[in-house]
């Protein structure tokens, strides 16, 4: 099989998820065209029951499969990375059968009662089927992420999206004449093709890579796989308590919102307004790095676990170092833009400034986001998933105390809840380095401090600069881009200036060793 180094894996995954990215945002302006802004309400509406069943189904294995099998490959232990995904596929095919017709039965209640629009009901009944099919595919994905090899989940999600894309415009087409609901459900069977081609395609990619025959003494290695089960176990349970932190969250967020909003005396149409403004503005572009962070997490996990499974401390601390570094130097520059070019980027993008206060306010706190994954990450991979599962309830607590002393406040407002999201994201990020510092004296060098420091001021200078000497930015999209583009080169050269990217680092990248 092939493997790839920790930056070579980082790669892949990077160039998938702008990819991916891209072909989402085509989805999405598909979507919207054909269905309008009722049909985009009802499939939104349904996507986070999806979510919650799916994150039950998986129960947190990606991430431990990912491990276990890592640590297994270190000592070439293929008796017991069969034992791994034996269990593995047990778990979540049960309970996928489960939960798929749980979904099913509820989603009646759950159309009518909660989400208040009881044609809801067809997207539901539509995407129950994704339950199992994404199950599996997470199972398959663990195991070549242990085994450090990105290329087939990265090319498998570049797969379901052209299929989703392929087939979501004329299953909505087809569907439409029937009602908006049904060309809902019609864009979630979109969904769960392309999530099913992709599946294919990584069950083909095990077939050729494999070195093991799961069909053989299947309940002998279930009989026998206590420790194995146990093991998994102690990362999935936490696991999946982080993610079902974020889904409550997700899912109170608004509510609390427009409460607090509310006892400030705020009028409804008012705070939907605002908190639009901060979720469907400000929050996208903040989060619009995250995607380069969590592929170093996704490629952080196998290859800690591996050093960890081999007692190799000095490489778990420069692994750890090595991503703190990568992920500051990824979302640097984004802050830096996001906080100086707020107004020209939202009118640019969407017709409107009016969330650039967010941007402005919260910019500086999402670097601590984009150096939070990793972090997680090796929380993870060190076996250390319950601290990183109270670390997030810790700091999701905090986040909506604040919110609503903040929120209820007519002097804060909205600002109360931006102000509180950043809370979040800084304290989060902060616990999580505190554990690594207690779990396993992990220290950050003083000298990449006053880097930072300086990466930020000098990045910063510059664009100020820049904004005297572009005249015309805010009115004409092409000096923009140019300044963009210069401001881009000057941080570019300051990474290699302040060492944030190394030489050695360079020299793994395939089509960039030659240069060397």
């Amino acid at each position: 099989m092939t493997k790839q180094t920790f930056l070579q894996g980082t790669l892949i995954l990077i160039l998938a998820g702008m990819i991916t990215r891209f072909l989402g945002f085509v989805n999405r302006i598909v979507v919207a065209r054909l269905m309008g802004e009722e049909g985009i309400g009802l499939y939104n509406m349904a996507l986070p029951t999806l979510f919650l069943i799916y994150t039950l189904s998986q129960f947190g294995l990606p991430i431990a499969i990912s491990k276990r099998v890592a640590e297994a490959e270190a000592y070439g232990d293929t008796r017991k990375i069969k034992r791994i995904l034996i269990i593995s596929l047990t778990i979540t095919g049960t309970l996928s059968i489960f939960y798929t017709i749980g979904m099913i039965a509820i989603a009646p209640v759950v159309a009518n009662n909660f989400l208040t629009d009881e044609r809801t009901l067809w997207p539901l009944l539509a995407i129950s089927p994704m339950v199992p099919i994404s199950a599996i595919s997470s199972v398959i994905r663990g195991y070549f992420q242990g085994r450090q090899n990105m290329k087939p989940q990265s090319i498998a999600q570049v797969i379901e999206q052209i299929v989703r894309i392929a087939c979501v415009a004329f299953l909505v087409k087809l569907f439409l004449p029937y009602g908006v609901e049904f060309a809902a459900a019609g864009a979630m069977i979109s969904v769960i093709i392309g999530e099913f081609c992709s599946l294919l395609f990584m069950l083909h990619m095990f077939k050729i890579k494999k070195r093991i025959k799961l069909r053989s003494k299947i309940f002998q290695n279930l009989k026998s796989g206590k420790d194995t089960l146990n093991e998994l176990m102690s990362i999935a349970l936490p696991s999946t308590g982080s993610r079902l932190v974020g889904s409550i969250s997700n899912f109170l967020e608004p509510i609390l919102v427009s409460q607090s909003l509310a006892i400030a005396g705020f009028k409804t149409v008012v705070a939907t307004k605002q908190y639009g403004e901060l979720t469907g503005y400000a929050l996208p572009l903040l989060f619009l790095p995250t995607f380069i962070t969590h592929s170093l997490a996704v490629a952080l996990v196998p290859n800690i676990s591996e050093a960890d499974a081999k007692r190799n401390k000095r490489l778990i601390d420069y692994r750890i170092h090595q991503a703190i570094r990568i992920s500051f130097a990824s979302g640097a520059l984004a802050t830096i833009v996001l906080s100086l070019f707020a107004v020209p980027i939202l009118t640019y993008m969407y017709g409107t400034s009016n969330a650039s206060r967010f941007l402005v306010l919260m910019a500086p706190f999402f670097l601590f986001l984009y150096v939070q994954f990793p972090l997680n990450a090796a929380l993870q991979a060190l076996d250390y998933a319950k601290p990183a599962m109270w670390n997030s309830i810790i700091s999701t607590c905090v986040k909506f105390v604040l919110l609503i002393v903040l929120a209820t406040n007519p002097q804060f407002g909205i600002m109360g809840a931006a102000i509180a999201m950043s809370v979040g994201v800084m304290l989060g990020t902060i616990l999580h380095l505190a554990t690594l510092i207690k779990v396993i004296s992990f220290k950050i060098p003083w000298i990449d401090f006053i880097k930072m420091v300086l990466l930020l001021g000098f990045t910063w200078i510059t664009g100020a600069v820049f904004k005297n000497i572009f005249v015309g930015y805010g009115t004409s999209l092409p000096i923009f881009m140019m300044l963009l583009t210069c401001l881009t080169v000057v941080y570019i050269v300051l990474l290699f200036t302040l060492k944030f990217i190394s030489r050695d680092e360079l020299e793994q990248i395939p089509f960039i060793k030659k240069f060397f």
